[in-house]
């Protein structure tokens, strides 16, 4: 019995979606680190923190408002199942993320994946989620993030990755870029 735990357990913390630094407080500009560089993320406009959008708000201002969101967890740990600061796993991001606005989501990344519409890699915008298998020979979608800044050829999300927590990373990362299965629209 006590084998089968410690497989679970090793299991859990190998397939999930980091390390903890505690997020600094909200400003307009913010400086993530991005795996292989660093990069300024600007809000457009500054975000209330209170649920859901305001009414008459644009679909751009929805998409700026759940990025938003999503920075301010940006160095939260990871934590298997996790939807708050102690810690938060991929598709607990984008649930709480998009939930703050009223948008509500499923809590796994493969059932996200069947939400919204399909997009190709080429229409990709802010906003839109991403997809991938990182599972060796998996069979099903186990990790998602949200695109956060679109330039040309690479495009920038945020996710919590089991050793990194919440973080931006580029889809031109070759372990990201091979493990890329999907993207999609919600709004």
């Amino acid at each position: 019995m006590k084998t089968h735990c410690l497989i679970l357990i090793l299991l859990m913390l190998v397939t999930g979606c980091g390390t903890a630094r505690k997020s600094a407080g909200k400003t307009d500009t913010r400086s993530v680190r991005v795996e292989g560089g660093e990069t300024n993320l600007t809000a457009e406009a500054p975000v209330e923190k209170k649920a859901g959008a305001p009414l008459g708000a644009s679909e751009s201002d929805k998409v700026e408002a759940v990025i938003e969101t999503a920075l301010e967890y940006a160095g939260v740990r990871y934590k298997f199942g996790g939807t708050s600061r102690k810690g938060m796993d991929c598709s607990g991001l984008l649930y709480v993320s998009f939930l703050e606005h009223d948008i509500p989501l499923p809590r796994t990344s493969h059932m996200i994946a069947q939400e919204g519409k399909h997009i190709p890699v080429s229409e990709l915008q802010k906003g839109d989620l991403l997809f991938f298998k990182t599972r060796r020979g998996g069979k099903k979608i186990n990790h998602a993030g949200l695109v956060v800044e679109v330039n040309e050829d690479d495009v920038k999300f945020i996710h919590s990755t089991t050793s990194r927590g919440v973080i931006v990373s580029s889809l031109r990362e070759g372990y990201w870029n091979y493990s890329f299965v999907k993207a999609t629209r919600i709004f």
